[in-house]
C-alpha cells in the first residue's frame, strides 16, 4: 500500500479561502496534483455533497471533510493548517486543522481501515497538540503516518484515556451498585470518520465515568459484532446513527437511547447519563421487536412527533407500492391482450375455461384475463399492506396483523385509503401499548404472537366499523364526488390537474407526492369508460410525475453540461431511464444539492404538465411503469405532449434559474465577503 499522506499534500499555515467550500476545493485541487485523484471539480462535489448532509466541523478546531469518489485513485490524506481559521460549523468555532479524506469509491477495507485510523487520532489531544506545534510538512507527515500505522512510528504516541477512578463510586454511573453496562453501535453516511470518532468518544467517556461500555463502530470496512453475551448483559444500547444499523434485531428489547452520529462525539458524557436513566426507567423507550425479530426504525435518531408521523406512513407506502406496480402492470397487460372490455367478464372467463378450453375471444382474451385478475387481486391489498405497514412501523411485527385487519375492515366499509392509514394507526398504537404492558414472564412469549395481535385487531377494527368506518366512507364518496364534478368542468379540470402536477413535483418523491399518488391509485380501480374521472386523476399523476427527472436529464446531459457538476452529470444519465420509467426520484440527487433552484423548476414543468393532461383527456389504466405501459394511456400523443412540454419548460427555467439566479446561501457569503472587505 502506497503512502497515504506525502509532504506535497500539506499545507502548513495557510490561507486557502474564506469559506468551507474553498478550503475543501483547495485541498481536492492539491490531491489532483499530485495525480492521486483525476478530477478536482468530481472529487469537490463528492466532499461537498456529504459536507451538505452533516457538516464536518468538530469541537477542538478540526474539520474532517471526507468523500468517497470515483475521482479518486488513491486513498489519500489532504492535510491544512489554516490560519486563520474558517467555520466548518463546529459548536465552538472555526477549524484550524483541516483533514480532506478522499477515498475511492471501490476502497479496499485496509485502505478504508488506514483512514479510519486517522479518524480516532484526532480525537486524541496529544495527536493534535502535535499537528498544532509541527513546524515542517515532514513533522506533520510524520506524525500522521506514525497514528495511521504507516511507516515507522515516529509520532508522538496519543495520550490513553483517563482510568475510571472516582467515577466508578459515582451512584450516578451505577445500576443496583455496580458500575452500568452499556452497548453503542456508532455508524455515518461513509463508513469512515465519524463512525469511528464517535466510537472512540464514547469509549473515553466511558472510561472516565466509570461504566463498562463497549462500542461496536460500523465502518465502510465491515464490522466486528459484539458478542452475545456482552449484548445480553447490558443494561442499555446507544445508537448513535445516521445509517441503518445492521442486525439491529440483536438488541431487541434492551432500553436504548438514539442520536446522530455527531452527537456521539461531541456530547458523548451525555449519551452515556441518558443511557443509564433509560435502563434506570422501567417505561423508558426500548429497541423494538423481540429477539428473533428486527427492530423497525430502531437506527434512526430521535424524531420529532411530525417527523415521527411522516416516516411512520412513508414507511407504509413503501411497502405498498409493490403491490400497486406489479399489479397494475398486469392490469395494463390484461387491457393490451384482452382489450379494454377484459374487466367485464374476467374472472368467468378464468373459471370456466383453460388453455385447452380456450374462450371463444381466443388464446388473447384468456391470458389478458389471466393477467387482469392476477393484478385485480394484487391491487386488491393495497389498502391492507397500506394499513399493516403503518402499523408495523410504529410498533414492529406484531402490528402487522392487527394493521391488515383494520385494512380489510376499510375496504368493507368503503373507507379507501383514508381509512386504510387511520386503521393503521389505530392498530400500530394500540399494539405498541400492548407491548409495552409489564406482562408476568410466562406470558411474555405469547405476546407478540397471539395477545397483541388478538387485541391490536379487536379495537382498532371495533373502532373503525362502529364508529369511524361511515363517516370516512362518506368523507370519500364526497371527495370522489367532487374530483368527478371537477374533471366534468374545463376550467376546473385544468385547476386539479395544476394542483396534482404541484404535488407531485413538490417533494419528489416523498409525502406530498405520496399522497396524490396513492389517492390516484386508491381511486383507479373505479375508472370505467362511465367513470372517467379516476383515469383522468391517473393520467396527470404519472405524467406530470415523470417531469422532475426527465428534466433534470435534459439539462445536465444535453442543453446545459458546464452548469451542473461531473457527478449531476452522471446522475442525469441515469435519470433518463428513472423518469422514463416514472421514478420522480430520479431528480432527488439534483435537488438535494440545488433544493432553491431545483424544485420550484420542477413544479412549473409539472403543474403545465397536468394541466395539459386535462385539457387532453389523458387517461391511464395503469398506476405505474411511464412510458412501459403507454399502450394502457389514451390518447398517447396527448401523454407525449404534455409530457415534452413540461420536461422542455422545466429543463430551460432550472438553466435560466442556475444561470441568473444564486442560490440564497451563495448571495449570502457574497454579502458576507463584502462587508468584511468594507471592514
Amino acid at each position: 500500500m502506497s503512502d497515504t499522506i506525502t509532504p506535497a499534500l500539506v499545507s502548513l499555515d495557510a490561507d486557502l479561502g474564506a469559506d468551507k467550500a474553498a478550503v475543501i476545493r483547495a485541498l481536492a485541487a492539491r490531491v489532483v496534483a499530485e495525480g492521486r485523484a483525476t478530477d478536482a471539480d468530481a472529487l469537490f462535489a463528492d466532499a461537498w455533497a456529504r459536507e451538505e448532509k452533516d457538516e464536518t466541523g468538530l469541537p477542538g478546531g478540526i474539520a474532517i471533510p471526507h468523500a468517497k469518489s470515483a475521482a479518486v485513485t488513491e486513498p489519500s490524506l489532504a492535510f491544512a493548517r489554516l490560519a486563520p481559521g474558517v467555520d466548518f460549523g463546529a459548536p465552538d468555532g472555526p477549524a484550524d486543522l483541516v483533514f480532506l479524506i478522499a477515498a475511492p469509491d471501490t476502497a479496499a477495507e485496509a485502505h478504508l481501515a488506514v483512514l479510519s485510523k486517522l479518524a480516532r487520532s484526532l480525537m486524541q489531544d496529544d495527536f493534535t497538540a502535535g499537528l498544532r506545534a509541527a513546524r515542517t510538512d515532514d513533522e506533520v507527515v510524520a506524525i500522521v503516518r506514525g497514528a495511521i500505522g504507516e511507516g515507522d512510528a515516529s509520532a508522538p504516541a496519543a495520550a490513553a484515556a483517563p482510568a475510571a477512578v472516582a467515577a466508578a463510586a459515582d451512584d450516578g454511573h451505577t445500576i443496583d451498585g455496580r458500575p452500568a453496562k452499556i452497548v453503542a453501535v456508532t455508524s455515518c453516511a461513509t463508513g469512515i470518520a465519524h463512525t469511528f470518532m464517535a466510537a472512540d468518544a464514547l469509549t473515553a467517556a466511558g472510561k472516565k465515568a466509570g461504566v463498562d461500555l463497549v462500542v461496536e463502530p460500523q465502518g465502510s470496512s465491515g464490522y466486528q459484532a459484539l458478542p452475545r453475551e456482552v449484548i445480553d448483559g447490558a443494561d442499555a444500547v446507544i445508537f448513535a446513527n445516521d445509517v441503518d444499523v445492521r442486525e439491529v434485531q440483536r438488541f431487541a428489547g434492551k432500553p436504548v437511547v438514539r442520536s446522530g452520529v455527531k452527537r456521539g462525539i461531541e456530547q458523548p458524557d451525555a449519551l452515556i447519563v441518558a443511557a443509564i436513566a433509560a435502563a434506570k426507567d422501567p417505561n423508558g423507550a426500548r429497541v423494538p421487536g423481540t429477539a428473533d425479530a428486527a427492530g423497525a426504525g430502531g437506527s434512526t435518531q430521535k424524531l420529532s412527533w411530525g417527523a415521527n408521523i411522516q416516516r411512520i406512513l412513508l414507511t407504509g407506502v413503501s411497502y405498498m407500492i409493490p403491490f400497486v406496480a406489479g399489479g397494475g402492470l398486469l392490469i395494463a397487460l390484461g387491457f393490451l391482450l384482452g382489450g379494454y372490455n377484459v374487466t367485464d367478464d374476467a374472472a368467468d372467463v378464468i373459471i370456466q375455461n383453460s388453455l385447452w378450453d380456450l374462450p371463444a375471444g381466443g388464446l388473447g382474451q384468456y391470458l389478458g384475463s389471466v393477467a387482469f385478475m392476477i393484478g385485480a387481486t394484487s391491487m386488491g391489498f393495497l389498502v391492507s399492506a397500506l394499513a399493516g405497514y403503518i402499523a408495523f412501523a410504529i410498533a414492529d411485527r406484531p402490528g402487522i396483523a392487527p394493521g391488515f385487519v383494520a385494512g380489510a375492515v376499510a375496504v368493507l366499509m368503503n373507507a379507501g385509503f383514508i381509512g386504510g392509514i387511520i386503521g393503521g394507526l389505530l392498530a400500530g398504537v394500540v399494539a405498541w401499548w400492548l407491548g409495552r404492558l409489564p406482562a408476568p414472564r410466562w406470558l411474555r412469549g405469547l405476546m407478540p404472537v397471539v395477545i397483541i395481535p388478538l387485541v391490536g385487531s379487536i379495537v382498532a377494527s371495533g373502532l373503525m366499523i362502529l364508529f369511524l368506518g361511515r363517516p370516512i366512507a362518506t368523507l370519500m364518496v364526497w371527495l370522489t364526488d367532487w374530483l368527478t364534478s371537477l374533471t366534468e368542468s374545463g376550467g376546473a379540470a385544468i385547476g386539479l390537474g395544476v394542483i396534482l402536477g404541484l404535488m407531485m413535483c413538490f417533494d419528489l418523491g416523498g409525502p406530498v407526492n405520496k399522497v396524490a399518488y396513492s389517492f390516484a391509485v386508491a381511486g383507479l380501480a373505479a375508472g370505467s369508460a362511465d367513470n372517467p374521472a379516476p383515469l383522468l386523476i391517473m393520467g396527470a399523476v404519472m405524467c406530470a410525475g415523470m417531469v422532475p427527472p426527465l428534466a433534470m436529464a435534459l439539462a445536465s446531459t444535453l442543453l446545459a453540461r458546464p452548469l451542473f457538476t461531473p457527478v449531476e452529470r452522471e446522475n442525469g444519465k441515469a435519470a433518463w431511464l428513472l423518469g422514463a420509467s416514472f421514478i420522480s426520484e430520479g431528480a432527488i440527487p439534483f435537488a438535494a444539492a440545488d433544493p432553491l433552484r431545483v424544485i420550484p423548476a420542477s413544479m412549473v414543468g409539472g403543474a403545465v404538465t397536468g394541466a395539459l393532461c386535462m385539457v387532453f383527456g389523458v387517461q391511464s389504466y395503469a398506476p405505474h411503469g411511464g412510458i412501459f405501459v403507454l399502450f394502457a394511456i389514451q390518447p398517447i400523443w396527448g401523454f407525449v405532449v404534455a409530457l415534452l412540454v413540461g420536461t422542455v419548460i422545466s429543463a430551460l427555467l432550472i438553466i435560466a434559474l442556475k444561470k441568473y439566479v444564486a442560490p440564497k446561501e451563495l448571495r449570502e457569503a457574497e454579502e458576507s465577503s463584502a462587508v468584511a472587505v468594507a471592514v
